[in-house]
Formats: structure tokens, sequence, C-alpha cells
């Protein structure tokens, strides 16, 4: 009975005292390690994660070496974040570049899959930046921390309806009707339209084969906007660190 009651206080005891320690430690390496978590950045507040855990959860484990071991890893980070910062190189070796996912409103497939992304995973991102039309983004692309920066179309932008006293009576939203070669018919059925329609839209727009379509989507208006598997011709913006 005592055994057990003496490892709860001990648990209790290094809860204490390494949880304090952790959060000098996290306040030390700074801002960037909770806030933007480049890669690096992500894998010592990992490390931490774990060494903090096995140190709580494990009594058998000593205590100062973790406590050690924390400091340590904080001292590390804080170096390299100097180091990043001072010499290019070695910044661009311990990050991603940025990845265009978006150009004039079309999506670059390839980019997308190298980085493992979706297409609604790109959607829901736009739209938690109040963008529901795919139309309306000039570059889009995939910070190295996974966050989606957007740059919309000058015509988009700064000067709006309200501005000039213009009353909108539609918003600008847009709704998928081909994901990868495939027809969303019930999208269609909702705008009292069929797969028949698609393919005389798509036929307009130069006999394009319902299978090389990445994604389109129609707006209120009855436009259908059209991003083609490995577009062509698209000047791609080289956004380097």
């Amino acid at each position: 009975m005592i055994e057990p009651v003496k490892d709860l206080l001990l648990i209790l005891g290094r809860i204490i005292t390494i949880l304090p320690l952790l959060l000098i430690i996290t306040l030390f390496m700074g801002k960037r390690a909770i806030g933007e978590l480049p890669i690096f950045d992500f894998l010592v507040i990992l490390t931490l994660g774990a060494v903090v855990g096995a140190d709580i959860a494990d009594p058998n484990i000593k205590h100062l070496p973790t406590a050690v071991a924390i400091i340590a890893i904080g001292i590390l980070q804080k170096v390299v974040a100097k180091w990043k910062i001072s010499n290019r190189k070695i910044g661009r070796l311990l990050t991603f570049e940025p990845t265009v996912v978006v150009q004039n409103g079309k999506f670059l497939d390839k980019n997308l899959k190298k980085i493992r992304y979706s297409i609604d995973n790109i959607l829901q991102m736009l739209r938690e930046k109040g963008i529901f039309d795919i139309n309306e983004v000039e570059t889009a692309m995939i910070e190295p921390n996974g966050a989606l920066s957007v740059l919309k179309k000058p015509q988009k932008n700064s000067v709006t309806l309200e501005d000039m006293n213009i009353t909108k009576t539609t918003s600008a939203i847009s709704f998928p009707v081909i994901v990868e070669g495939t027809i969303y018919s019930n999208i269609l059925r909702d705008f009292n339209l069929n797969d028949a329609w698609i393919e005389q839209q798509l036929s307009h727009k130069g006999n394009i084969d319902i299978n090389n379509v990445f994604f389109a989507s129609i707006n209120r208006n009855l436009e259908l906007h059209v991003s083609l598997k490995d577009e062509k011709n698209i000047n791609i913006p080289q956004i380097k660190h």
C-alpha cells in the first residue's frame, strides 16, 4: 500500500517541478517555436513532449537527467534558430519551401500531389479565408508551416461594391461539380442541370475530355470554371525563402 502511494507522490512531485521548467524553456525558445512550427521546431516540441511524458509517467526514470535533457533541447533549438537566420542555406535545409497550389484560378495538381494535399483541403482553407470561389485567386501557396497564403486577383481586391454604394444581389460562391474526372450530379440537380450540360460546356471550352478535368466549379450565374490535370501555359511564380 505504501509503495503505490510513494509512486503517486513522486509523479505529482515531478509534475510540479518539470512543468515550470518546460514553461521556462518554451518561453526561452521564443514565439517561433509555438507559433509557426516549421519542421525543426515541430520535431523539438515532439521530443520535449516525449521526454516530459516519459519522466512523469515512469517513476523509474531518473528525474535530473530529464531536466538536463529539456534544457539541452531548448538550447539546441535556440542555436539552430540563430543558424537559420544567419545562414540561408542552413535555413533551407531545415524547412520546406513554399508550394504554389493555385495560380490564376487553376489548381496545380502536380504540386498538390507532391505535398499530399487534396482539393478538399485547399477549398476548406480558402473558405476559412473568406474565399468561396477559386476563380478569385491569383496565387495561393502552402507555406512551410502548412498554412495557406492567398493573393486575390486585382479586380477582386481593395475597392468593394460596398465602397461604391452598390448592392450586389448574389454572393461570390462556387460549387464543385467535377473532381478528378467525376461529375457531382447531385449538385447539378440543385441547379436544374444534368451531365449533358457539363459535356456541352466542356465542348464549348475546346472539346475538353472530362477525364482530363482535375476540378470544375459552377457559380450562381451558371458559369463553369475548369482546372485541367497538368495545366499548360501557366506561369508559376518562383517563391523562395
